[in-house]
Order: structure tokens, then sequence, then C-alpha cells
């Protein structure tokens, strides 16, 4: 319970934050210009806070919210194909109690799991700016402390990887290079971090990742716990 408060707390600040001048203007206009499937919709339009079991010993960590997705529905990985992708592979991980991930009533619940970003705005292009992720870095750094009972993190994409590593090496005195790849495992302050391209529309069509691979490694990173 304590740490229910705790968070809804830390969600709070989260959700209220200015700070970065150019993701401010770029999440409002995609808030104000709607894709045409959604006009009906209210965005959510505001930064994004991560979701799941907040005891969960598997952490998972995306790079930002979806334009149309997480910033539309205001919860990671809803509402777009990444998700529709990823929690297809948490399912057959026995990670989720369902394969979709649509809106935030949808009775979606995580297994063992959390799932964070490193960034809790949408960037232009998906290319966040140093200085962004460093402003950034400041929830990153409460919501992984928060998150107790970790044991493995799994980091979906070359920036959530490095966020990861810098968030060892800033905090914890982590020395060393680590090189980001699909499968890359390393272990670190007692945790499993893994390597895992991102489920975004294009590394899927591009065959970069399937299924199969992801629901591997995920239920590789299952039996470590």
């Amino acid at each position: 319970m304590l740490l229910n408060k705790e968070f809804i707390f830390f969600s709070k600040k989260v959700y209220k934050c200015n700070k970065c001048t150019r993701l401010v203007n770029f999440r409002n206009k995609i808030t104000l210009k709607k894709r045409k499937s959604y006009l009906d919709q209210v965005y959510w339009g505001k930064p994004i806070s991560g979701f799941g079991d907040l005891n969960g010993k598997i952490i998972i960590i995306g790079l930002a919210p979806a334009a149309h997705g997480a910033t539309r529905t205001g919860r990671v990985f809803t509402g777009d194909k990444s998700a529709d992708f990823l929690f297809n592979c948490l399912f057959k991980s026995g990670l989720s109690n369902q394969p979709n991930s649509d809106h935030i009533n949808d009775g979606l619940k995580l297994k063992n799991t959390f799932i964070t970003l490193a960034l809790r705005c949408v960037p232009p292009e998906d290319k966040p700016t140093k200085e962004e992720l460093k402003n950034c870095s400041v929830f990153f750094k409460k919501e992984l402390n928060m998150l107790k009972n970790k044991k493995v993190i799994v980091a979906l994409g070359k920036i959530a990887f490095d966020a990861c590593i810098n968030f060892y090496k800033e905090n914890y005195g982590l020395t060393g290079s680590y090189k980001f790849g699909h499968g890359s495992k390393y272990n670190i302050n007692g945790l499993t971090i893994f390597g895992c391209y991102h489920p975004s529309p294009r590394n899927v069509n591009t065959k970069r990742i399937n299924t199969t691979k992801m629901t591997y490694l995920f239920k590789k990173a299952k039996k470590l716990i």
C-alpha cells in the first residue's frame, strides 16, 4: 500500500513536467492535430509514467511514448502497433493476462512485470536529445529505485539500453563498456540486463525482430526470477 501511494505521488509529478520545451511543443501539437482515426477521442497529451506490477521482478524499458499510442491513451505501450506486438509476446511468455493493450480500461494486468520508459514524452522522429534524456533521468532514477524486487531488466532498443547502463554508472559506480545487441546479456549490480530490439513497425516489417525472437528472450528472462 505504501509503495502504491509513493508511485501515485511520483506519477503526479511526472504528469506535471514541462521541462523540455521541444517535447512539450511536440506533444501539444500531436494532441491538437489528432490522427483522423482518433478525431473523436480526447488525447492524454501529458508525460507518461510506468505501468504494471510494482513488486515485479522483470522490468521492461522502452524508449518513449508513441505519438498516437501512449500520448493518446495515457498508458505506456497502449493503442499502437508496437503495443500489439509487445503484448502478444508478453502473453505468449506468461507475463500478461491478455495479448492486447488497447486502452486504460481494457482489463490488462502484467504478471511479475513492470514497464517503463527512458523518456516520458514523445520526441520528434523518435530522436531525443542528450539534454532531454538527462532531464528525464531524474524520473527514470526515481522509478527504478522504487522497484525494489527487480531481478531482470529487458531494454527495448539502444537508447533504452544506454539509459539503463548510464543509470548504473551514475548511481552505482558501474564502469566499463557495454554493447547493445539483441540478446546481449550482462550481470550488473546483482541484476541481469538484456538488450532487445524494439518492437517498432520498422523493426517488425524488416524482420529484425519477430514474435519468436522476442518471446524466447522474455521466457529466458522469466527463468531467471
